[in-house]
């Protein structure tokens, strides 16, 4: 009997411990309700002010334009070369001649090289691109034209200005040029159908359409240079073992894999669009791709939000502390 009244007694503890930590909860939800409806006025007052500041950032940043280009392995001549390689291969291995490689690896290394450092510099330095990449501050629609900043750039004597704390040229470096660059340039592949995209963003939505056609076909004239002069290496080291041979067999290969090299080199000076083919071309962009303005304005709203009632409730808590 006692056992069961003892039972009973700790059953009616326990349930009143849960109770009053339920209170407790309650009181607690309730009050910091109140302390930020305390301090509501310096709620707003924050959010408003990140609000306010994050339209003005949202609207001092200049508009961006996307131009894109949709290209294809040029598959029909790497195909040649592919049976060019199974047949004469390992012959030409022997006499130390490369004969290329298939259309995914010449694909991969297109895209390795329009990547690299010294494509891209050379592609500003080689169409003199720097004032408009560096100098630029807006793009004005009406007259189609960039206006720069002239405290960098003299437009009328097309130089650089000088420091004149340094007496040094405000020209960019050449790493200075590769790092904005490469990050105007934006790549993207379609592993199932081998498409690649090449797109250039900037403030000008014509240049951004010249410049990635420029850049494609400066790629395509890169890729065939490259293949024409190893080419002219493959072809003058066959003729040197041709002429130091004098078995039959060993000089009619040497002949074949001479008379393959002279096809290979025809067909890079006579095709243009030698690395990549344009399957839809690139147009002038009509709508921004950015600054998304509408969300950069929501998410500084939100962030003044919590940050101002998170600075209300650690003032509550340390006024509480001390």
């Amino acid at each position: 009997m006692q056992n069961q009244q003892q039972n009973s007694v700790n059953n009616i503890d326990v349930l009143s411990i849960s109770k009053a930590m339920n209170a407790e909860d309650d009181i607690t939800i309730r009050e910091l309700f109140a302390v930020i409806w305390k301090g509501k006025w310096l709620v707003l007052l924050i959010t408003v002010i990140f609000a306010v500041g994050a339209v003005a950032f949202a609207l001092s940043k200049p508009n961006i334009y996307k131009s894109s280009i949709l290209l294809a392995p040029a598959t029909e001549d790497s195909n040649k070369m592919g049976a060019l390689t199974s047949q004469f291969g390992g012959l030409a291995s022997l006499a130390g001649v490369n004969l290329g490689s298939g259309s995914s690896n010449t694909t991969d290394l297109a895209l390795a090289v329009l990547k690299s450092r010294k494509f891209l510099t050379a592609f500003v330095n080689r169409h003199d691109l720097k004032a408009e990449l560096f100098a630029s501050k807006k793009w004005d629609s009406d007259s189609t034209k960039l206006i720069f900043d002239t405290k960098l750039y003299d437009i009328e004597k097309n130089v650089w200005k000088i420091n004149e704390e340094t007496g040094e040229s405000l020209e960019p470096t050449d790493w200075q040029v590769y790092k904005l660059i490469s990050g105007l340039v934006v790549i993207g592949s379609d592993k199932k159908t081998s498409m690649v995209t090449v797109s250039i963003e900037f403030i000008s939505p014509i240049l951004a359409k010249e410049w990635v056609e420029l850049l494609i076909s400066d790629l395509n004239k890169e890729m065939r240079e490259a293949d024409s002069e190893e080419v002219d290496r493959n072809i003058k080291f066959l003729k040197s073992n041709l002429e130091a041979t004098s078995l039959a067999d060993m000089r009619t290969v040497f002949y074949q894999l001479i008379e393959e090299q002279l096809k290979t080199k025809m067909l890079s000076q006579v095709q243009i669009e030698y690395a990549f083919k344009t399957i839809d071309p690139a147009v002038v962009a009509e709508e921004k791709s950015k600054p998304k303005r509408a969300l950069i304005a929501v998410l500084g709203t939100l962030l003044g939000g919590m940050l101002s009632v998170m600075l209300v409730l650690m003032g509550y808590f340390m006024r509480n502390k001390k």
